[in-house]
């Protein structure tokens, strides 16, 4: 237990520093999504692009993984849409939007400063193969089922084309397909040129966690606290319970690899839920709550899906 806290005390020792710095006005709450913007537009590209493109990236790509992974997001997705509309008798519109809380993980800002802290780089390759798919399959899946089931909403043709433009244009996907490229081609880098890529990926970890507490400070409890934790329990329980059952025991991943992709299935909301939400208006208050529950109450579930992967 106590390796367990060593792993999880600093990353949310500085989650927290980010949210007292701003709280208490000694960081610029505007200064925050400059940051946030930092850490994806600039620092993880860069990540992503120098760690794939000095790993051998091909074997990082295991099905076995990345399958369960996102088929858990989709279970998930699913189940919270169905919980939404059952349980909470929410319109089709606000019930996409809660089960998108429920499956869109927080791969980028939690996930790669925990994986790193808990397993080292050697987490890496594998963590970034499905860091790489993430947005381009669960933001265009949720915004295809959002125009379907809304009663206002725009042409499936438009919709397709916005999520891909929308994908095509993250500075995120940018460096991983450069680093794939990179990584094929055999070639190596300069020593300069790799060390200017390395040190702004070295800001990822300390950069995004401040930046996500700061973040904290904007979401405030609502009334839909109730369906917020329902998503985060989804999110952080269901998800990497699914992922854990499908790759150990159906496709027999040895637990020293499997443990990334299941630990990462375990992180709470990403704020690109809340996005979601305020582009289609549709669930904001919920997103916003999801987020915060999520992010407090992960500190419980991850300490518990470390002790269980370290069995």
């Amino acid at each position: 237990m106590l390796s367990i806290l060593a792993v999880i005390a600093p990353i949310f020792a500085l989650i927290a520093l980010g949210y007292a710095a701003v709280r208490f006005r000694l960081y610029p709450a505007d200064g925050v999504k400059s940051l946030i913007a930092f850490v994806n537009n600039f620092a993880t590209p860069c990540l992503l692009f120098y760690s794939i493109g000095t790993s051998d990236f091909r074997s990082a790509f295991n099905i076995g993984i990345i399958g369960p992974f996102y088929i858990g997001a989709i279970a998930c997705f699913a189940i919270g849409i169905v919980v939404a509309r059952r349980v909470f008798g929410n319109r089709p519109g606000e019930g996409v939007s809660v089960g998108f809380a429920g499956t869109f993980s927080n791969t980028v800002l939690v996930g790669l400063p925990l994986l790193s802290r808990a397993y080292g780089d050697q987490a890496l390759p594998v963590t970034l193969s499905i860091i790489g798919l993430h947005g381009a399959i669960l933001l265009t899946l949720g915004m295809v089922t959002m125009e379907i089931t809304r009663r206002d909403g725009q042409p499936l043709g438009r919709t397709l084309v916005l999520a891909m433009r929308r994908v095509t244009a993250n500075p995120l996907i940018w460096g991983i397909l450069g680093g794939i490229l990179l990584s094929l081609s055999g070639l190596a880098l300069a020593e300069p040129v790799a060390a200017f890529f390395s040190m702004l990926g070295q800001a990822v970890v300390p950069a995004a966690l401040f930046g996500i507490g700061g973040a904290l400070n904007e979401f405030k409890l609502s009334d839909n606290w109730k369906q917020a934790l329902v998503a985060s329990l989804i999110k952080l329980v269901i998800h990497p319970a699914i992922a854990y059952v499908l790759m150990i025991w159906v496709f027999r991943v040895p637990m020293d690899i499997a443990r990334y992709g299941i630990l990462l299935s375990a992180m709470p909301a990403g704020i690109n839920i809340y996005v979601f939400a305020t582009f289609y208006d549709r669930g904001v208050s919920v997103a916003a709550n999801t987020i915060l529950i999520g992010t407090v109450l992960s500190a419980l579930t991850i300490s518990g899906w470390l002790f269980v992967l370290s069995l």
